[in-house]
């Protein structure tokens, strides 16, 4: 879904404090914003690379991995993504950042309802792996920081961490998981994941690009 970038909206500046003035920080640009909302954001984008690291040591490993590694490894990055999705609907109040979050939900609920339902009718377990446990850990961390933020400076951190979980991901599902996948249908199930996936990160970029 592509959204239309919107012209910035200019402030009048003026002496008074900002309280005074009627002015909100999230028209203020970001070398302008308050020392404490931009050190939260660079807890946020450490927490999101310790996460995205875990993808890291994937490649080298890509000839180790089996299917149900590969099935529980996807199944977790889903996941994330729901629980993402759901804290952005209980914390924003901004509807295009919310019509996002719904689709998160929505989207990756259901591709990792038919990732169940295949590895059931494959008769095959899950099973965790380091990468898996990584992932988990680094999206708790990153889940704890996010609650700290609200209103503009929420939303912002949420799609700038769902614009890099998405590449990120998606990098994964092309280099590493879909090639190292054995079984046709898992294959398949991955291909459709990342064709939807690939959506969702043009959309998160529209949205970063939108709201600033």
């Amino acid at each position: 879904m592509l959204a239309t970038q919107q012209g910035s909206r200019v402030s009048i500046l003026r002496r008074e404090p900002p309280r005074q003035a009627g002015i909100q920080w999230r028209d203020r640009p970001a070398s302008r914003r308050p020392n404490g909302e931009k050190m939260m954001f660079r807890k946020i984008a450490l927490a999101a690379t310790a996460g995205l690291l875990a993808w890291s040591g994937l490649a080298a490993q890509a000839d180790a991995i089996n299917d149900a590694q590969i099935a529980h490894i996807a199944y977790t990055a889903g996941s994330i993504d729901v629980a993402a999705g759901k804290q952005a609907l209980a914390k924003s109040t901004n509807k295009d950042v919310r019509a996002f979050a719904e689709e998160m939900v929505r989207d990756h609920a259901s591709v990792n309802d038919q990732a169940l339902a295949l590895v059931k009718k494959l008769g095959v377990a899950p099973q965790d792996n380091p990468t898996s446990v990584a992932l988990s850990k680094g999206a708790a961390d990153e889940l704890k920081k996010l609650a700290q933020l609200n209103g503009a400076a929420f939303d912002r951190a949420y799609v700038a961490n769902e614009v890099a979980y998405h590449r990120t991901v998606n990098g994964a599902l092309k280099d590493t998981l879909i090639p190292s996948a054995q079984n046709p249908e898992l294959k398949a199930l991955l291909e459709t994941g990342l064709r939807l996936f690939s959506e969702h990160q043009t959309h998160a970029e529209h949205l970063a690009m939108k709201i600033g």
